[in-house]
């Protein structure tokens, strides 16, 4: 078993995107002492709050002088390298240092265990697991708490008694490896391989012997969706075990991105595993012709060759309802008859001539001419998924860059990359930097749906 790194930060707040580090304590522990520890103020280059000093006792004043991260980086790098990365909560601590190698250009990466979740795995029973209450419970001495070394002290404490009341190796084996079997991982393929693949958002490619690709996923954290797919049981991560031989990756900083990505990779490469994805996910579509009266007249179809053979196609959908939708919201934007945009399938009228918003093409009291030029104008609404012109801005793969997807005349047309000092481009600028992809109803849904979901940062134009 390798040694511990055992960590503790303290930061100006719980955020690590936003906050920075004030103390850095870690302790070697090598399962029964304590054998190298390492401590430092840092500089966080921004205030620090006066209830965050009011906890930890780190002020302004004590930080001023301080080296800043990068100058204490390398030394972080050597301290922690070969070893588990071990913390109370390590995602807080492990998150901290992953931002601030990041906004260096760096990636960090670990191996990593949680004391909380070994402590509750092999000292049940107790009230609560946090650090206080754990040094209270077996009467750790500590000097300062919520300082970084003391509290890293406190944690090497915690391990030592695990260590002597329990055998803890195969718990901290599977909590390390997430669960996997390394007897269970494809030939070729290693937990440490495994354990450096990026926690970043991005596409990944599980590759055969010969080199051909057999499934394509993307992720918002490559390694923890990779290691999901072989620490289940299941049909699927069987297959694939047996076909694997090699991972690679693409980082896109952007989930959008990444999706994007992922759906035209599938599209290119076809993986054999990748079969839900392969299949068509827009069945249906709109279609327009003119009826013997000479009216512009709408249907829905489902898209086979027959079908679609010689039909003037308006735009692809993944239901019937949602065709639907998207007509009955051109009817009502543009006055339409619901006999002509194919919503009504009873003789004779339709409701919408009783209340007025149809004009009457269905009863032939308005004339063919005048009534398609407003179906004509509902057209280029229809075969629009998106009603503006915007570029979206997202995380890019670094932390000076940005990603942009472009949207413009109702349809995605691809992403790009631009310096984030060049946030204030013109949108003609920023167009330069896009990869122009094709438009089509999959990448179109993708971004709509992304649109729908929390706040983003949009550029109109």
């Amino acid at each position: 078993m390798k040694n511990y790194a055992i960590v503790d930060l303290e930061t100006t707040g719980g955020m690590s995107k936003r906050d920075r580090i004030t103390e850095v304590g870690i302790v070697i522990f090598d399962g029964e002492k304590v054998i190298d520890k390492y401590e430092t103020l840092i500089n966080p280059e921004r205030s620090i709050p006066h209830e965050i000093t009011r906890i930890t006792g780190i002020s302004n004043e004590m930080v001023a002088d301080a080296p800043k991260f990068y100058e204490v980086a390398k030394k972080i790098v050597e301290m922690t390298e070969g070893h588990i990365f071990v913390a109370h909560n390590v995602r807080f601590d492990y998150g901290f240092l992953r931002e601030e190698f990041k906004s260096l250009g760096f990636t960090f990466t670990r191996r990593q265990l949680c004391t909380v979740r070994l402590s509750r795995e092999k000292l049940p029973g107790l009230k609560s697991y946090s650090l206080g209450n754990i040094i209270r419970h077996f009467d750790i001495k500590v000097n300062a708490r919520h300082r970084a070394l003391d509290d890293a002290l406190a944690t090497a404490e915690l391990m030592k008694i695990i260590f002597q009341q329990t055998d803890p190796t195969e718990t901290i084996k599977s909590m390390i490896n997430k669960g996997i079997k390394e007897s269970k991982l494809p030939k070729g393929v290693t937990m440490d391989y495994l354990q450096n693949l990026p926690e970043t958002a991005g596409v990944y490619y599980l590759s055969n012997d010969y080199d051909v690709i057999v499934y394509i996923g993307k992720a918002i954290n490559i390694q923890k969706r990779v290691m999901q797919h072989f620490s289940k049981v299941t049909q699927k991560a069987e297959k694939l075990a047996r076909m694997v031989s090699q991972i690679d990756y693409v980082e896109t900083g952007s989930e959008l991105v990444a999706l994007l990505h992922e759906s035209a990779e599938i599209k290119a490469h076809k993986p054999e595993v990748n079969k839900a994805q392969k299949n068509s996910s827009y069945p249906y579509f709109v279609h327009q012709f003119f009826d013997e009266y000479g009216y512009a007249c709408c249907g829905i179809l489902k898209d086979t060759v027959k079908n679609a053979k010689g039909k003037d196609i308006i735009g692809y959908y993944k239901s019937i309802p949602s065709a639907k939708s998207h007509l009955n919201s051109a009817l009502h934007n543009f006055d339409l008859c619901q006999t002509k945009v194919g919503l009504n399938t009873n003789e004779g009228s339709c409701f919408y001539v009783t209340i007025g918003k149809c004009h009457g093409a269905c009863t032939g009291h308005e004339e063919a001419e005048e009534y398609n030029l407003r179906a004509e104008e509902s057209l280029q609404y229809l075969k629009k998924v998106f009603d503006e012109n915007l570029v979206i801005i997202e995380e890019g793969r670094t932390e000076d860059e940005s990603a942009v997807i472009l949207v413009e005349n109702g349809h995605y047309l691809g992403y790009g990359y631009i310096d984030k000092r060049d946030a204030k481009l013109g949108i003609e600028e920023i167009k330069e930097a896009i990869d122009y992809k094709r438009p089509n109803p999959e990448t179109n849904g993708i971004v709509r749906n992304y649109l729908n979901g929390e706040k983003r940062k949009i550029i109109r134009f």
